[in-house]
């Protein structure tokens, strides 16, 4: 058996990567039938090879992780593993770093980031379990309540099946993995088919740091196989993060069960006359472009009042000039590829669409191979595209407004209400925005694309529902049971 996974993973690339198989199902990696090529983006070589589940496997793997709930894995067994994976991640974060940017369409930069943000993630994730204890009941607070004390605890959901998208491959895995484990579930985890490898190489670190070996299974899938997840009876929580969509079809799929989900945003920013112009421009730069504009969080639309537009528009342009668009490899690289050459396609159609309707291309707006280059949009009519829909892409519009009440209408004019951001000198003005705005988050003096792991994370209206950041997904991801117990006389 040993020599077969040696075998496999050698002719697979899975090997040099350091990840012992293409998927894992009942407890074991699966090490054969691997048929899907894992490629990177930028050159279309081909990394590794993984195993693409059916509905039969996908059935297998729910019922492995759903036996594994009846052995015991007390809470502080699962706060150990949580450190020791932690530890683990840091001290692979190079190898790992080389994995997310290989499949992904990540720099290394960008890459070795992430690989650390994980480690942080699942390192929250242990120091969480004093959440789980729960609370006493208030029943001395009325009549009925006299001669009875009681308490709750938090309980597991059970099985949770776990939907993640390409673009943070492996920090959204744990963001998923880490609360749902150390609130005691099981987890059926179904990553992207484009990024599959950095969530086999984080469920292995898991394993070495000392995960009972069926807790968990991970498998890539294609719709069929992931619909037999989502609607399983025996699955009691499905968090998928993606587009609204595919959230839509999963609602339907998964019926009257808890459903959690972050399904990306529109995200606006505003420059205020009294905003600090060189601080936003340079915010909306990196929040624009980072990872290719691949990122729920990015940059999207841009408002500025009339007297700073034509600044703020040079500053971004010249922002815009100076990044360096090339190889992921090269830590020089600010920019590297889409996912996938249709999607830098998409881009050069929706620019296109947008020029047709009026708006002027400022800077980029060319398209090589899955390259799209950083490309800043002004005299944006407001029915484009560009305007309405999740770019998901390295494309930012700027426009101008003259007063603040129309400019927040234009921020909500959206189905999406995930973050946004202010630049302003003036508390009332930045509170203003605080109330008016419908969103998960409203940024003072920062673009949209900030978040720290910790935090609750989530949008309102088509953005999403409930909250990720690991305190709030360890709640999400338990329920309270009480114990009343009445005093006998």
């Amino acid at each position: 058996m040993t020599t077969h996974v040696h075998e496999a993973a050698t002719a697979t690339g899975l090997e040099a990567l350091g990840i012992p198989g293409g998927g894992y199902v009942d407890g074991a990696w699966i090490v054969d039938e691997l048929t899907l090529a894992v490629t990177d983006p930028e050159d279309g070589a081909v990394v590794a090879h993984v195993h693409v589940g059916d509905a039969a496997t996908m059935d297998r793997a729910i019922a492995g992780v759903e036996r594994s709930l009846r052995d015991e894995w007390e809470l502080w067994e699962r706060r150990e593993v949580l450190e020791r994976a932690a530890a683990l991640v840091r001290a692979e974060s190079g190898r790992l770093a080389r994995i997310i940017s290989a499949e992904s369409s990540k720099t290394i930069t960008e890459a070795t980031r992430e690989a650390a943000r994980t480690a942080e993630t699942i390192r929250l994730s242990a120091a969480s379990a004093h959440l789980l204890e729960g609370e006493t009941l208030a029943l001395a607070d009325t009549p009925r309540g006299r001669g009875r004390f009681g308490w709750n605890r938090r309980a597991p959901l059970g099985v949770v099946a776990a939907i993640t998208p390409f673009n943070d491959p492996m920090n959204l895995v744990a963001h998923k993995v880490g609360p749902a484990l150390i609130a005691g579930n099981a987890i059926v985890l179904k990553p992207a088919l484009t990024t599959p490898l950095s969530a086999l190489a984080l469920l292995d670190i898991l394993l070495r740091a000392g995960m009972p070996a069926g807790r968990m299974a991970v498998l890539v899938a294609e719709r069929e196989a992931g619909t037999a997840l989502v609607s399983d009876p025996r699955v009691a929580a499905v968090s998928f993060t993606g587009g609204p969509t595919a959230g839509d079809a999963i609602a339907r799929a998964a019926g009257a069960r808890k459903v959690m989900m972050e399904l990306g945003g529109n995200n606006a920013v505003v420059v205020c006359e009294d905003g600090d112009v060189v601080t936003a421009a340079a915010g909306i730069v990196d929040g624009a472009f980072g990872v290719a504009g691949q990122n729920c969080l990015s940059v999207q639309r841009v408002y500025v009042h009339e007297s700073r537009y034509d600044e703020l528009v040079r500053r971004v342009v010249d922002g815009t000039a100076r990044l360096v668009v090339g190889s992921k490899r090269d830590p020089a690289t600010d920019v590297g590829p889409l996912i996938a050459e249709r999607e830098a396609i998409r881009m050069g159609s929706w620019v296109s669409e947008a020029v047709e309707q009026g708006a002027r291309v400022a800077i980029g707006g060319t398209r090589d191979g899955a390259y799209f280059a950083p490309t800043v949009l002004v005299d944006v009519p407001d029915d484009a595209r560009v305007l309405r829909e999740e770019v998901f892409g390295p494309v930012v519009s700027i426009l101008p407004f003259r007063d603040l009440d129309d400019a927040l209408d234009r921020v909500d004019d959206t189905e999406y209400g995930l973050q946004a951001g202010i630049f302003t000198g003036s508390m009332a003005t930045a509170m203003e925005a605080v109330e008016r705005l419908h969103v998960g988050s409203v940024l003072i003096n920062e673009t949209s694309d900030f978040r720290i792991d910790s935090m609750p994370f989530g949008g309102s209206k088509r953005s999403g529902v409930g909250r990720e950041g690991v305190a709030s997904a360890v709640l999400e991801y338990s329920e309270p049971k009480n114990v009343i117990v009445s005093v006998l006389a």
